[in-house]
């Protein structure tokens, strides 16, 4: 449970969470889709990066992180971290049968047109049984080249998109890729540096971020299950980080839809 802090009412809310600041970029494509539903968004930086933690330790994060979702009534919650779907929505689900939940995994399959693919995720993902399985099936008779991207997550969560670091990273990284025609976006944190990935490997790559798709699916859940919300004016939007709130503050800034409509942004939040 958390230490004592009073939590605005979610009741009907959407619950989002993430080991950082990564599923920002999901939470804003649901914010552009569903403008008038109410979010509340969990960082767990205090943890970050899942992709260095054992399979156990990520389950437990999400297990104690989906409490505290619920404990706020929300009505819906979006794994917006591919590590933590890799390794813990079974177990959610199983665990809390009746909450319906959304979780991200890389997008191999609009990348099964093309003829040589380039995935970017986080090592717990790249040796998951999930991700194996849809490699296997969609990418099976190309070459793909995967790369856990170790230390890329910290860097997003320090530098913005643009800066010479991200840059540097990206240009000495791609060296080793063989000239895809396609990158996989297979890590939350990812489509925050969309555009320096694709300065990096050209115009004519196609650069596949998941998180449109995701919020697509939210959208069907809700409809299906006739929990959309009735208000028609732009939803509340609360944060709140396991660690300090820098980070999360300085890209609320640069996603107009989130940034517009958030109320609470709350550093040092403690589960357990």
């Amino acid at each position: 449970m958390s230490q004592h802090i009073y939590l605005p009412d979610h009741s009907g809310s959407i619950g989002v969470f993430d080991s950082g600041i990564g599923g920002l970029s999901v939470a804003n494509a649901v914010s552009g889709l569903l403008p008038t539903e109410r979010m509340l968004y969990v960082a767990d930086n205090a943890h970050a990066p899942y992709g260095g933690r054992t399979d156990a330790e990520v389950r437990e994060y999400s297990r104690c992180i989906t409490d505290f979702l619920l404990r706020a009534g929300v009505k819906l919650i979006v794994v917006a971290c591919n590590t933590a779907t890799s390794v813990s929505i079974d177990y959610l689900r199983d665990a809390y049968p009746d909450v319906p939940f959304v979780g991200l995994e890389p997008a191999v399959k609009p990348a099964a047109e093309s003829t040589n693919v380039a995935v970017m995720a986080t090592a717990v993902t790249l040796r998951s049984d999930r991700y194996r399985a849809l490699r296997d099936r969609y990418l099976a008779d190309r070459p793909v080249w995967e790369n856990a991207c170790t230390g890329l997550v910290e860097l997003i969560e320090e530098y913005p998109s643009g800066s010479p670091q991200i840059s540097d990273y990206l240009t000495e990284l791609f060296k080793t890729s063989g000239n895809p025609d396609a990158v996989v976006l297979g890590c939350t944190h990812y489509p925050l540096i969309a555009a320096d990935i694709a300065a990096v490997v050209g115009p004519d790559v196609k650069v596949i971020d998941p998180s449109g798709a995701a919020a697509r699916q939210v959208q069907r859940i809700l409809e299906k299950q006739g929990l959309l919300t009735s208000e028609t004016t732009a939803g509340r939007y609360d944060f709140f980080c396991t660690g300090s709130s820098t980070a999360l503050q300085r890209t609320l800034g640069r996603l107009t839809e989130l940034n517009g409509y958030r109320r609470w942004v709350v550093p040092y939040l403690t589960l357990k």
